[in-house]
């Protein structure tokens, strides 16, 4: 099978093994603060994965990867939910932009986006490109190999 991309692999087991490979990496660099830190003001709770950053820098690489320029701020709508406002409608609450800074900086650092100064935001560079169409081309041989 050829050139196997990321849009032709599941995007929750392509986030799995992104994500382990980060961390197997351990070029990553992780804010101090992981561990206590909520993700947006409508959650309670910091998030129970102890890898979640791993996990949120492999969601925000291939929603990078599939479009050509992401800023924090559409980050942080697309890893927004609905605040629970008690007797009143639920409304949607956007994410914590510093927690989506963050991982767009981390990225940024291991070479896998850089920013652009034409539309603004960041892109995935061709190292990056080459490393996430790696790991769904290995995503995709161990499907094959279960069946």
């Amino acid at each position: 099978m050829g050139g196997v991309t990321v849009r032709d692999v599941d995007a929750q087991k392509f986030i799995e093994a992104y994500s382990a490979f980060l961390k197997r990496q351990g070029k990553l660099p992780i804010p101090a603060w992981v561990d206590t830190v909520k993700t947006s003001c409508s959650n309670e709770l910091p998030p129970q994965n102890a890898d979640w950053f791993y996990v949120r820098a492999a969601a925000v690489a291939r929603h990078i990867y599939l479009r050509k320029t992401v800023g924090v701020g559409k980050l942080r709508r697309v890893h927004g939910s609905t605040r629970n406002r008690g007797s009143r409608p639920s409304h949607h609450v956007d994410a914590s932009a510093g927690v989506d800074r963050k991982v767009l900086q981390a990225l940024e650092k291991i070479g896998v986006v850089e920013q652009d100064e034409e539309k603004g935001g960041r892109r995935i560079t061709q190292s990056g490109q080459r490393d996430l169409d790696r790991i769904a081309k290995a995503t995709v041989d161990e499907e094959e190999e279960e069946e």
